[in-house]
């Protein structure tokens, strides 16, 4: 039983089906639909966070957790029986209003059907759909393929043909049950955490063993008949949102390439994440079915950010330090043009408040602005402590602010060496030590992208504390993604090169007087002028490399072009550190 949940029992068809109840039955209802071979508690992190806001409904499949199951099995499990059930549930919990509906893996292949049939219209407000197809849209994709077969095509049928190995062997009669009754029962929580990272609490339940060996008749009732003669009329009548973990082990993604053919009001996201989204990743479920449900209420769409990457940030949350001004700035706004909700960082108030309200207007469903100096590790730690407690977990941290220093090393000073590596290093050392910390004890992954430069792995007798500093970030990074990956959690090192920010007008220049380092940044600005290269394209290379989790990524050609002779001529780098710089 779900803790703090009421329970009540459904009869319909035959069977008894056990229902819980979460939040205030006055709010919105939203009905949770489990997979297979889950019981209704695979909701209950996704649940709990869902109640502050709505009446939460879960039952178990007839035949499921507590639910009694058909007799006979053969025939009981139809998809047709499954949408009496749900009928059922719906009537009981939420007889004058139409319910939201959230299925994952059969509760999701279950949600089609009802968000699709004609007797469900009127009841169903919206649905969300994560891991399961609709099996009449499966099956068109099949014949679509076969008809007209090209590579690609051919490809694809044969990739999804492996991903579904389980299902041949749920067909064959009696072993699907003899194993989940023997040893696979036994061995399937310990499966789960370890190739899903998926956390116990509570799930799976005891009744797993039983769930799994009735759950079979769900496949062997349903895949065959549809797949053979799917529905021509399998048009979605609400609004559907579908969430796509992009490792999924069971289904490609390239199985939802037509759907809008079948579902004209579409929201498409994307998780890096594997099949069992609603343990490892209930808070980004959660924020997305309160974004989706929200809006249908109010008889609007859910907002569709601009952006390319909006499937893959839209609602999630980012921190960018140094977004005040040039690439943190850029980065901020391109996580805002994706749907992200962004948090700008940056010494300067006024820079920050103008980054996060630009930030909104460009998209982001909410943006705050932060004034901080990274170098100081206890103003670092009460900006952990609000952002997670006022906004959350953040599920992006760009550790991007810096400060440039050019002279040679014998004018650099004990205090020069001091706010250069306070600044680039230990200010990038705060951010993942107090936010990755964050990540990692929420256990649902997330990615730190921290800004080094291709001074990095290159050296030159005019930036020795500059670089070094970039060096360390770049070798911290890979560090950090060493042991982090564990986690889920991805770090990349961005090395932009040389870039049109103003970087060049507030860089120190050791070893000179005022005039002279005034002279020197003009000098500098203009070199940088004339390369011009924008740190827009350096913001889309990171969003890139949070989707691709890339580790490192020289952005400009010459930072490519450097970083290839670091790997393969250093010799040839070592003979250019020797001249002298033009300024």
């Amino acid at each position: 039983m779900l803790k703090g949940a009421r329970e009540r029992w459904v009869r319909t068809g035959g069977v008894e089906l056990c229902v819980a109840e979460l939040g205030d039955p006055g709010r919105p209802t939203v009905v949770l639909v489990h997979g297979y071979p889950d019981s209704k508690e695979v909701w209950s992190q996704v649940a709990h966070r869902l109640a502050d806001r709505f009446h939460v409904v879960l039952y178990d499949v007839r035949g499921h957790g507590r639910s009694s199951a058909p007799q006979p099995l053969r025939g009981g499990f139809t998809l047709e029986k499954l949408t009496d059930d749900f009928l059922a549930v719906a009537d009981a919990v939420s007889p004058d209003r139409p319910v939201h509906l959230v299925g994952h893996d059969w509760g999701s292949v279950q949600g089609w059907e009802f968000a699709t049939v004609r007797r469900t219209e009127g009841r169903v407000a919206s649905f969300t759909s994560m891991s399961g197809p609709s099996l009449d849209h499966f099956g068109h994709w099949i014949k679509r393929r076969v008809q007209r077969p090209t590579p690609r095509r051919v490809g694809q049928l044969l990739g999804q043909g492996a991903k579904s190995w389980y299902v041949y062997l749920l067909h064959t009669p009696a072993l699907p049950e003899l194993a989940w009754r023997g040893p696979l029962g036994k061995v399937w929580p310990r499966l789960l955490e370890r190739a899903e990272r998926v956390p116990g609490a509570g799930y799976p339940t005891a009744s797993l063993p039983r769930d799994a060996a009735h759950g079979a008749w769900l496949y062997r009732d349903n895949v065959r008949p549809r797949l053979r003669r799917p529905r021509e009329d399998a048009y979605a009548h609400v609004p559907v949102q579908l969430i796509t973990p992009l490792d999924d082990m069971f289904l490609s993604e390239r199985l939802y390439d037509d759907l809008e053919r079948w579902t004209p009001r579409l929201t498409r996201r994307t998780l890096p994440a594997k099949h069992w989204v609603p343990r490892s990743r209930p808070d980004q479920l959660a924020a997305w079915i309160t974004g989706f449900v929200t809006g249908a209420e109010a008889g609007r769409p859910a907002p569709k950010a601009t952006g390319r990457y909006a499937e893959r940030f839209g609602g999630q949350l980012v921190l960018v330090t140094g977004a005040g001004s040039g690439i943190g700035r850029a980065t901020a706004y391109a996580f805002a043009e994706a749907g992200a909700r962004v948090v700008a960082v940056d010494r300067d108030a006024e820079s920050a408040a103008r980054a996060a309200e630009m930030a909104r207007l460009l998209g982001a469903p909410a943006a705050w602005a932060e004034t901080v100096d990274v170098s100081d590790e206890q103003a670092m730690e009460k900006l952990a402590d609000k952002v997670a407690t006022e906004y959350g977990v953040v599920d992006v941290l760009v550790n991007n602010a810096g400060i440039g220093l050019a002279g040679s090393f014998l004018d650099t000073t004990p205090e020069d060496w001091r706010r250069v590596l306070d600044v680039n290093l230990w200010g990038v050392i705060h951010g993942c030590r107090l936010f990755g910390r964050q990540m990692a004890e929420r256990g649902q992954g997330g990615h730190i992208v921290n800004t080094a430069s291709a001074a990095a792995y290159q050296p030159s007798r005019a930036l020795p504390a500059y670089s070094t500093s970039k060096a360390a970030v770049l070798m911290l990074s890979e560090c950090l993604r060493a042991e982090l990956a564990g986690r889920g959690i991805g770090v990349t090192a961005v090395c932009p090169g040389f870039v049109n920010t103003n970087i060049t007008s507030t860089a120190r220049f050791a070893g000179v007087d005022a005039d002279e380092e005034r002279r020197r940044r003009k000098r500098t600005a203009r070199l940088y002028g004339l390369r011009n290269y924008p740190p827009e394209k350096v913001a889309d290379a990171v969003l890139r490399a949070v989707v691709r989790n890339e580790a490192v990524v020289p952005v400009t050609a010459e930072a490519r072009g450097l970083r290839a002779l670091s790997r393969f001529a250093p010799g040839a780098l070592r003979a250019v550190a020797r001249l002298e710089p033009p300024v």
